[in-house]
């Protein structure tokens, strides 16, 4: 089993910037696939970007060319790395993860079985 645990969530401005962490505690964190979602309320949780090993990530069509999904293995850490922020990016961000070298659908909800609680962004005009 994992634990994740998401950190980095704040308020910023339109067109600032924030990095997501997302710790990873309990069994070593390899052979993984993992990713970050969003969530609003009354909206569906939805996959921003994924990944897994070493494949190249999959993004979302709205955050293509603003967010970075990347990982330090050596500290068992996730990150997001997001830019030139919306305030249509404001939403409860979740790490999530999945003990796989594949999934079919990485920014599929179903794809993972491991969540960590969310951290919150809230982007203003």
């Amino acid at each position: 089993q994992w634990q994740l645990a998401e950190s980095g969530g704040a308020s910023v401005q339109a067109g600032g910037s924030l990095r997501l962490s997302c710790q990873v505690s309990g069994l070593p964190f390899t052979r993984w696939c993992a990713g970050w979602f969003r969530q609003v309320p009354g909206k569906k949780r939805e996959g921003v970007a994924a990944g897994c090993g070493d494949s190249d990530p999959a993004y979302a069509d709205s955050v293509k060319g603003r967010f970075t999904i990347s990982t330090d293995n050596s500290k068992n850490t996730l990150y997001l790395q997001m830019t030139s922020l919306k305030p249509e990016d404001t939403g409860m961000y979740y790490c999530a993860a999945v003990a796989a070298v594949r999934v079919k659908y990485p920014l599929a909800r179903s794809a993972y079985n491991h969540w960590g609680q969310g951290t919150q962004v809230t982007v203003s005009s």
